[in-house]
């Protein structure tokens, strides 16, 4: 009898050591090893993401024109309130760059006194920007690029401040096309909406005979509203 108490009590002792050296071993792993962290790492971006999605949409707004002297750099033009609006699109590419082109009927010009009172010019151009926009975060974006304009009619208007004196009408301001650059920001109101702010600057100088003035760069400040659909 006693000697099955005793071996009783040996099974309790050996098994009572082995959990203490179980125990022993795991502290002794999370001191050399240290506890085990866990990193979250973000999600990587999918297709399914709204950013992988060819989007279409149209966009308009305000422009503030005016002209830049080709030959001297610290001389510029009044400017004028006109607008622009079109058709827009943009197709990913690899994060977070997309290709962004756009069709736009904008107005451009200037405005000047002269002798002979208050001198406006208003051009109508289609302008079609070729686009980079870079998502820098998800509801903003910086957009570069060249664009090329091509001239659809420019109305020169003199005024003398009681009545207009004169007007001259072009129907066509150049058989070539003039070859710019664009650049800009874009805040995503939501993932329909877009606030855009973007300046556009022509390489080529105004040099045919509907121009008043020949030898400036037309330049333009815009504020508007894209909207986008999927």
């Amino acid at each position: 009898m006693g000697y099955i108490k005793h071996k009783n009590v040996m099974k309790k002792l050996l098994y009572l050591a082995i959990c203490l050296l179980f125990a022993g071993s795991v502290s002794a792993q999370g001191y050399y090893y240290g506890p085990r962290r866990v990193v979250r790492r973000p999600p990587p971006h999918r297709k399914t993401d709204d950013f992988y999605k060819v989007k279409f949409g149209i966009a308009g707004g305000l422009t503030l024109a005016d002209a830049v002297n080709a030959y001297n750099p610290n001389y510029s033009t009044g400017t004028i309130a006109a607008f622009h609006v079109g058709l827009t699109m943009e197709v990913p590419l690899i994060y977070p760059l997309s290709f962004a082109p756009e069709v736009l009927f904008s107005q451009k010009g200037y405005a000047a006194q002269t002798a002979d009172g208050n001198f406006t010019q208003r051009s109508n151009f289609i302008d079609v920007p070729l686009l980079a926009k870079f998502r820098i975060s998800p509801n903003f974006n910086f957009v570069i690029g060249p664009q090329i304009s091509f001239p659809i009619s420019t109305t020169n208007t003199y005024d003398n401040g009681f009545t207009q004196t004169a007007q001259q009408n072009y129907s066509t301001t150049s058989d070539r096309t003039v070859v710019g650059s664009v650049v800009g920001i874009g805040f995503d109101i939501n993932p329909n909406v877009e606030l855009r702010f973007r300046y556009t600057y022509d390489f080529q100088e105004t040099n045919d005979n509907s121009y008043y003035v020949p030898g400036y760069h037309n330049e333009s400040f815009q504020i508007g509203l894209g909207f986008k659909f999927q």
